[in-house]
């Protein structure tokens, strides 16, 4: 949370200090804290509440699963003796690998004629997709890697690494690695460096 808001929350009310917290403060741009967004794991929470109340079984179970992902990630980060708390960035990672599970096991299930299996990994990645931002579409990947490959003044394909680096920076959930790293030697290579 930014300092001039928490400073500002000392003299408000218990209910709009509720209100900020959960992202909806009437005015907050008008009080001088700017738009308090919510982070990730805010979201996933208040969603998973949501589903308790609304008694919807399969929205709760893969919000569950969510937060059994997040959870996992910090427990194994303080193994390692890292801070605890892990950031948007990291939760935004484990839902990319998470739709990406799901993904790979569709296609499984299909391959095997167990649809109701592979529609209900459809609709497990419908709802990790709502936490995702928006994906990028082809142009606009390639504009990315381009981007990139100008940023580290890449010249060749050891500085694949370099440059994969920073898309990942940049736009971790918002892309599917796995097909930009191709995507990202095609460039280098276009250049010569290969």
């Amino acid at each position: 949370m930014p300092a001039a808001m928490q400073a500002d929350r000392a003299v408000l009310s218990p209910r709009l200090k509720c209100a900020i917290q959960l992202g909806k403060a009437p005015n907050s741009d008008a009080m001088g804290m700017g738009r308090y967004q919510m982070d990730t794991r805010t979201r996933v929470n208040q969603a998973l509440k949501q589903a308790m109340k609304d008694k919807a079984a399969a929205r709760l179970a893969t919000l569950r699963l969510i937060n059994a992902a997040i959870k996992d990630r910090e427990i194994a980060a303080r193994g390692e003796g890292e801070d605890a708390s892990i950031d948007d960035a990291d939760i935004l990672g484990i839902l990319g690998k998470m739709t990406k599970q799901r993904n790979e096991s569709a296609r499984a299930y299909e391959e095997g004629g167990r649809l109701d299996l592979a529609e209900r990994e459809l609709a497990e990645i419908a709802i990790i997709e709502e936490f995702l931002p928006k994906q990028l579409d082809e142009e606009e990947i390639r504009q990315a890697v381009k981007s990139a490959v100008g940023e580290v003044g890449a010249d060749s394909i050891r500085d694949m690494g370099k440059v994969m680096g920073v898309l990942k920076a940049k736009y971790t959930g918002q892309m599917d690695f796995g097909r930009v790293g191709p995507m990202v030697k095609d460039e280098l290579c276009s250049e010569g460096g290969c």
